[in-house]
């Protein structure tokens, strides 16, 4: 039987007739009753509270901190079901004031800026909404805020899986009392048999975190937990094919192994930049703008881009020490790839291939090429499907010497292909020589994508946001009527949630309702996600500059570190073959 509605209307099919609170039980016009209290609360106190004297209240901290992390990260996933939003935005409300209990890491920071940093490094890997989800929970798990059962009651049982699998994903190392090279490679080949994948990204994302923040320990457990990370979690990460994962954690690991040679080999590195902007950034920037003018170019596709990297400073001292190279031999220091996506047609891959040729006559016009450096894979596929342009081109200007400058040139759809085949390639490169066992392993990859395609497809049913929904995402998770407008009643739900004072939320309606009717439009609530954004920005800057400040004032404090002589190069020669071949 249907309630009476007291004033006639056409009920929308998902709205309930009347509002409900979280234990079901039935309110009569809770709206007007909560509005006359905010009114009550407005005659005494006024108008006069700012946005930022808001944002020291409990209530509209906790919001605005819920709103800025729910946006960054969607922002990162890019393409999201609405499901994920939902278990997205659950698992960030569970969290925050959960985390704000906690007390700060060892290393200083507040246990919410660790959470969110480790869910980024997951978004940026394009992770799903569960391994996110798990990966904001995880910090509270560890600290027994709350546990797994209470995460699979509340959140979902695929979050509570994920981390119940990290947690055991992170004992592995424990299994071996000695970690050689025997006992690494059977751990890596261990993890990737018998564990989720996700969750061995979860985990070694958590490595990552750690490695970044290991000034706080003692000389020896830094460099007991760089061996680790060194010989088990780096080709791991290569071996999921998260390739910047793993050469950060090896230059990490490097860094806290052998500081001397790190800081000889990355002066030497810097040595080949100009001025204050990065010598690859101003060979992308060059390339990219000739790429953009060039008509015949323009025709072929709709859109190019470049990216440039550094050779990591691992690979550099590799091949400077277990190679026997001198540094002008160590061509490839610079590299830029370009991705290009060719226009729709039904002769799109031919038309790719041509705009691939196409840019590399641009490359000609700009460098000198070094023809035996030259490398067809489009014309010659390599045996696992690779195709790809490489050259290597001479960057010397002014009389001034430069290493060679490595450069691939690929179409969008042979980049996604390359990355799914370095999947299978980095087996061999993690430890798995038997090609039998590489090939198992390869399967189980094969039939998980298979599987992760599958559930895209499932998800495409359901409906993906579109580019314009994105935008109001979670102005639609707290508008929970469905009517078009957050009222006082949601507003207060969702600072109950975040552990914060209902009448909080009094504050921060009267502070948003620009035309005060009691209630939040979309255009009302998108001016404060602008506000939160802006602020956010603000904190982020001033960490950037922070990092860059710490890092100039102390240039003449090592600066004498960097004269690192030739006996003590030699002596670590040695040492660093021997874990290179880990």
């Amino acid at each position: 039987m249907e309630l009476y509605l007291p004033h006639p209307h056409h009920r929308l099919p998902h709205q309930d007739p009347i509002p409900r609170t979280l234990d079901h039980t039935v309110r009569i016009f809770p709206f007007t009753l909560t509005l006359r209290k905010c009114n009550q609360r407005s005659r005494r106190h006024g108008f006069s509270k700012t946005r930022s004297f808001l944002l020291e209240q409990t209530g509209g901290k906790m919001v605005v901190e819920l709103v800025g992390a729910f946006n960054e990260l969607t922002e990162r996933m890019g393409m999201l079901s609405s499901s994920g939003s939902h278990l997205l935005f659950k698992a960030l409300k569970l969290s925050i004031p959960l985390l704000h209990a906690l007390p700060l890491t060892p290393d200083g920071r507040s246990s919410l800026s660790r959470a969110l940093s480790i869910s980024l490094l997951l978004a940026d890997l394009q992770m799903d909404a569960e391994v996110i989800s798990a990966g904001i929970l995880r910090p509270v798990v560890e600290a027994r805020s709350i546990s797994i059962l209470d995460v699979r009651n509340q959140i979902g049982s695929g979050t509570a899986h994920l981390l119940h699998e990290s947690l055991r994903v992170m004992k592995v190392p424990s299994k071996v009392d000695v970690l050689d090279d025997d006992s690494a490679t059977a751990l890596r080949k261990f993890c990737l048999t018998y564990y989720d994948m996700r969750a061995v990204i979860l985990d070694l994302v958590l490595r990552l975190d750690v490695m970044r923040h290991l000034d706080y320990m003692p000389r020896y457990q830094q460099q007991l937990t760089s061996l680790e990370v060194m010989r088990l979690h780096a080709p791991l990460a290569h071996a999921v094919g998260a390739n910047w994962l793993s050469l950060e954690l090896e230059d990490l690991s490097f860094q806290y192994l052998f500081p001397h040679s790190y800081l000889y080999v990355d002066s030497w590195l810097r040595s080949h930049e100009t001025g204050s902007k990065p010598l690859v950034d101003v060979y992308k920037e060059q390339l990219l703008r000739s790429l953009r003018v060039d008509p015949l170019l323009a025709d072929m596709v709709v859109d190019v881009s470049v990216d440039g990297r550094y050779k990591s400073r691992y690979s550099t001292m590799k091949k400077l020490l277990k190679d026997g190279r001198k540094p002008e031999q160590v061509n490839d220091v610079l590299g830029l790839r370009v991705i290009l996506e060719p226009r729709d047609g039904e002769d799109m891959a031919e038309v790719g291939e041509q705009a691939c040729y196409r840019t590399r006559e641009v490359v000609r016009s700009m460098w000198k090429e070094m023809p035996h450096r030259t490398k067809d894979y489009i014309a010659r596929p390599k045996a696992n499907g690779y195709r790809s342009l490489h050259m290597a081109v001479d960057v010397s200007d002014c009389g001034r010497s430069r290493p060679l400058m490595e450069i691939q040139i690929r179409t969008k759809e042979m980049d996604m292909l390359a990355d799914a085949g370095m999947a299978s390639h980095s087996l061999y490169k993690s430890g798995l020589t038997d090609p039998e066992e590489a090939k198992r392993l390869k399967a189980i990859m094969m039939a998980a994508a298979e599987f992760a395609a599958l559930r895209l497809k499932d998800i495409n049913h359901e409906g993906i946001e579109t580019e314009q929904s994105q935008n109001n995402r979670v102005f639609r998770l707290l508008d929970k009527n469905g009517d078009g407008r957050i009222n006082i009643e949601e507003l207060m739900e969702v600072m109950e949630e975040l552990g914060a004072p209902g009448e909080d939320a009094c504050e921060m309606m009267q502070l948003l309702d620009a035309n005060s009717d009691g209630s939040l439009s979309s255009d009302e609530f998108e001016l404060f996600q602008k506000q939160v954004g802006f602020m956010r920005n603000f904190e982020e800057r001033d960490e950037q500059y922070k990092t860059v400040l710490n890092e100039k004032l102390q240039i003449a404090d090592s600066s004498s570190l960097i004269q690192v002589s030739g006996e003590d190069l030699s002596s670590r020669a040695s040492e660093l073959d021997l874990l290179a071949s880990g």
